[in-house]
């Protein structure tokens, strides 16, 4: 039986920024399927139906698993009473929100930007608990040139020498009380998906169902 890894990038990207992860997935046997949503224009839970119907269509062959990056984490979340999930490795989430969006949520710039989704990142309070197993793969980078939001959060102190982040989130951000594994790598929030370490423990856990 063909299983099939959903490969989900984060808020403000496309299926490219995960294309070589999907790659290294796709190259250990499993069919894969990753598509862009338009993260930037619905709120979290209509981007959850809106992919879940596309994954329905598209990939209807089971089981499934999904790997994400940031924003795909919490779709996952909201999509797990549509899509039988058995497997899932979250790539620099944001399990209890954002920080970061809560300080520039009022800001019509960011507003703008990251449209309704940028919005309800703020408060984790009512999403549902992530399926299980699961695990959480961390940056530690707390500055880097191809994070240009890292050079914000740097330049403002926002993330204290005592807190590690990726430049975007804390570790701790990421974390979830019932996540069956964690692992923290030395990388930045935006290029944590194609991080050999992060491939390698995404690949293990798919395989394994832990570390």
């Amino acid at each position: 039986m063909t299983e099939t890894v959903v490969v989900l990038h984060g808020l403000a990207r496309t299926h490219r920024s995960v294309a070589k992860l999907r790659r290294a997935i796709g190259a250990a046997g499993y069919g894969t399927w990753s598509a862009t949503y338009p993260s930037m224009r619905m709120g979290i839970r209509a981007l959850a139906e809106h992919t879940a119907e596309r994954i329905q269509k598209e990939a209807p062959r089971g089981p499934y698993h999904a790997v994400t990056h940031s924003l795909g984490g919490i779709l996952v979340r909201h999509m797990h009473d549509l899509i039988p999930f058995e497997r899932v490795v979250m790539l620099a989430p944001p399990n209890q929100g954002s920080r970061l969006a809560s300080a520039l949520a009022g800001h019509p710039l960011y507003r703008w930007l990251y449209g309704p989704a940028g919005q309800d990142v703020t408060d984790p309070t009512r999403w549902p608990p992530p399926p299980q197993p699961f695990l959480v793969i961390a940056g530690t980078r707390g500055s880097a040139l191809g994070n240009p939001i890292s050079w914000v959060t740097r330049a403002a102190n926002f993330f204290p020498p005592e807190t590690p982040s990726d430049g975007t989130l804390s570790v701790e951000e990421t974390k979830h009380p019932s996540m069956t594994a964690f692992a923290a790598i030395d990388t930045s929030h935006t290029f944590i998906m194609n991080h050999p370490e992060a491939q390698r423990l995404t690949l293990r856990f798919l395989a394994e169902g832990r570390l």
